[in-house]
């Protein structure tokens, strides 16, 4: 009977994957909690692992000697080792048309919320300033540029959303044709023309070598003072020390983060005490729906592996 096991999982239960392996024909194994050597031995005879925020990496790769496939609970696959997992012959995939509509209105509402200067403007009247004009420059949505780095699902999602408040539309992709920005309504930027054009920019990039540090003291210097920074991202996309500068610089006027370089946030981290930012847990992927959604979909992929079906989605 092949043998599945969850690595860790930050879920209620794993009931929904458990009954999609258990009809496939297979078994699965927790290791929630498990510590590291105990969840070595677990996976050495897996067929399959499930896996959200442990690293597989080479060394816990060696210890896989049969296993079909690794899914990743999410979209982003950085904490694998993907060139390692190809060298021996693992698939890995992940889950990557889930939560596309959370990520969106959660990004769109960081951005909102920071182009109306909300939490400046909440903080002064609970410091019983009443004033009816704000401190900075306020531009009317219908005149600011509302750009993502990446034109994915998430990105593309975000920019309808924000076409509803009027802003102008407009994304940076190398990687999409420019027959795709027509289609959309949505102009395609240079890297360059990103940064100095954007009022915001909202990131939606995987995380890879190109693009760790992809918003760093150099970037922020290239983007205009009265600008707004989203990532719901990735953490590792933003030098955290170099945004925090900015936004003590004033180079920028704010800032929404939702990812971290680590996580949980560092109690030491700079961007607890800078200025003008919103700092949110890791929460943009989540709702009601989209938890369940998010363990079916990996369960389904751990079933067609273990059924001998097509992945769906590989990544390697």
């Amino acid at each position: 009977m092949p043998n599945v096991v969850v690595t860790d999982f930050a879920f209620k239960n794993v009931e929904i994957e458990r009954s999609l392996i258990v009809e496939a024909g297979g078994v699965l194994h927790e290791g929630n909690g498990t510590s590291s050597d105990g969840l070595l031995k677990l996976v050495r005879d897996a067929d399959a692992l499930l896996v959200q925020f442990v690293k597989i990496d080479a060394a816990m790769l060696d210890q896989l000697t049969r296993c079909r496939v690794i899914v990743r609970y999410g979209i982003g696959i950085d904490n694998i080792d993907l060139a390692a997992a190809k060298a021996r012959g693992i698939p890995v995939c992940n889950v990557p048309d889930y939560g596309i509509d959370e990520v969106a209105d959660h990004a769109v509402s960081l951005a909102l919320a920071l182009g109306r200067q909300l939490p400046q403007i909440d903080r002064r009247t609970r410091d019983g300033v009443w004033n009816i004009s704000p401190s900075a420059p306020m531009p009317a949505f219908r005149e600011m540029t509302f750009a993502t780095a990446g034109f994915g699902r998430i990105a593309r999602a975000a920019l309808e959303r924000a076409r509803g408040f009027k802003f102008k539309l407009a994304a940076y992709d190398p990687f999409v044709p420019a027959a795709a920005f027509t289609a959309a309504g949505v102009r395609s930027l240079s890297r360059d023309e990103m940064f100095a054009e954007a009022d915001i920019l909202s990131l939606h990039l995987p995380l890879t070598d190109d693009t760790r540090d992809f918003v760093n003291a150099s970037s922020l210097r290239q983007m205009k003072r009265t600008a707004v920074l989203v990532n719901t991202a990735r953490g590792p996309l933003v030098k955290s020390e170099a945004l925090a500068d900015a936004l003590r610089e004033g180079l920028i006027a704010g800032a929404g983060l939702d990812v971290f370089e680590p996580e949980p946030l560092a109690k030491e981290s700079p961007l607890r005490t800078a200025p003008n930012v919103l700092l949110t847990s890791h929460v943009a992927w989540y709702s009601e729906k989209s938890v369940p959604t998010l363990q079916r979909k990996a369960g389904e992929e751990v079933a067609r592996a273990l059924r001998g079906e097509a992945l769906l989605n590989r990544v390697c």
